[in-house]
């Protein structure tokens, strides 16, 4: 037996043809002669009829939602349905008979027209049956999106000439703030979860130039907004022999290029999402830039009391981006809000060459900028944040022998696909969220 996806019977030509799918069930109707089953595969879902006389009947009373199932059918071209296409069932074999689903058919439950959610389709509910929820259409849609872009962006960096690397989880000293470290028990020592993985970056510049990593960071910030997650995904990369113009000039490039190609290959996914194509299709580089000072002023025109020197919230971030109303970058902050390796200004040592890319409605999704090249001046600036320098005795190494003038920067996956999809939260772009309050299961 052989079985067809159900999207290649949705678009290839099989009316009046028989074929087999096999997948589980997504809608059922009942009717006095007639069964409607909506069956689901990991390609999209199709409806099937199945009639009073059929040898499929028995089966079709007894099945439920979510059960798995195989089933043969002769294609039929039916506007009413989804798709345009349905299946006259003549065979059904029950695989797994499915208990009561405990997500109900309301607002949440993909394919259903009832207006009002229930308590078991509370986005708290939701999140702990996760396991479940993942089986839904929204997130079929997302997930795919989500490999997809990923692909994009690996094609972009191999088309640079980069090498994909395997950094390190485990960490023995800090590469962001402290105070966002996870800590563990490490045999007998204590180890941390890594923030990034910019510093191992760094070492391997020195062998293939041109590095990036797509890998699980970690940070214990105690946020709860729709743009933070404890563990999450960073596309990160390092490469020597630049500065600031081709950071940003590569990262916009970067963004347009995953952008593109999302417009061009995942239309139905976005379709599906009912998300705005249009505005992922339209990223084209080069973005707008301008200076920290320049946002202040943009800020303190608009009625902010953020001072020059204070970091940029979420809420200063997302007036900013706003204005623009496309991705665009902030760069040349203040020294004392960016970390002990960012590469400053020699005239102007107040300003560290730092660059974010921000998006409407997210803020900030990625961060990078030019890394301290100079021993002295590093070793300066570990003993200024407090650090021990003995616990970075071997990045000191990589300036002690053939220092190199090198840029790099690191983008959430997850903030970028919250944005290209209008996701209201970040937590429905990762299968399985960790934040200060989701980790189950």
């Amino acid at each position: 037996m052989i079985f067809v996806p159900i999207q290649e019977i949705l678009q290839g030509d099989y009316e009046n043809k028989t074929v087999a799918i096999r997948g589980w069930i997504y809608r059922k109707r009942e009717g006095k002669r007639t069964i409607f089953l909506v069956v689901r595969d990991s390609t999209g879902i199709i409806q099937s009829t199945i009639k009073s006389e059929s040898s499929a009947w028995k089966d079709a009373e007894k099945i439920t939602i979510e059960s798995s199932l195989i089933m043969e059918g002769l294609v039929k071209k039916d506007s009413r349905a989804p798709g345009g296409y349905e299946i006259a069932a003549e065979k059904l074999s029950i695989i797994g008979l499915a208990e009561l689903f405990p997500i109900t058919k309301g607002k949440h439950r993909a394919g259903s027209d009832a207006e009002e959610k229930s308590e078991m389709d509370s986005e708290e509910h939701l999140r702990r049956l996760r396991h479940l929820w993942l089986r839904s259409l929204d997130m079929n849609h997302v997930m795919k999106v989500r490999g997809d872009v990923l692909a994009f962006a690996r094609d972009f960096f191999k088309s640079r000439g980069f090498t994909e690397v395997s950094p390190p989880m485990f960490i023995s000293a800090a590469v962001e703030g402290g105070s966002t470290l996870f800590g563990l028990k490490y045999f007998d020592q204590n180890l941390y979860l890594t923030q990034s993985s910019q510093l191992y970056l760094e070492i391997l510049i020195y062998s293939l130039e041109r590095v990036y990593c797509i890998a699980p960071s970690f940070r214990a910030e105690k946020s709860r907004t729709i743009r933070h997650l404890t563990e999450y995904w960073h596309m990160e990369a390092e490469w020597p022999f630049a500065d600031m113009n081709d950071l940003m000039r590569f990262e916009e490039e970067l963004m347009a290029h995953v952008c593109q190609r999302a417009a061009e290959h995942c239309k139905r996914d976005f379709e599906g999402l009912h998300a705005d194509i249009s505005k992922v299709a339209s990223v084209k580089a080069p973005f707008p830039k301008i200076t920290y000072s320049e946002a202040i002023d943009r800020l303190n025109a608009k009625g902010s009391s953020v001072n020059w020197g204070d970091d940029l919230g979420y809420d200063d971030e997302k007036t900013l981006a706003d204005a623009f109303g496309q991705p665009f970058f902030i760069y040349d902050y203040p020294t004392k809000i960016k970390a002990f390796y960012c590469k400053t200004h020699r005239q102007r040592p107040e300003i560290a060459m730092s660059a974010d890319l921000l998006v409407p409605r997210i803020g900030e999704i990625s961060t990078g900028g030019v890394r301290e090249d100079d021993k002295e001046m590093l070793t300066r600036r570990i003993n200024e944040m407090g650090l021990k320098e003995e616990d970075y005795d071997w990045y000191l190494d990589l300036r002690r022998y053939g220092t190199v003038p090198h840029v790099g920067f690191g983008m959430g996956l997850e903030r970028l696909l919250t944005w290209m999809l209008d996701l209201g939260n970040i937590i429905d772009s990762i299968p399985f969220p960790r934040t200060t309050r989701v980790f189950y299961p």
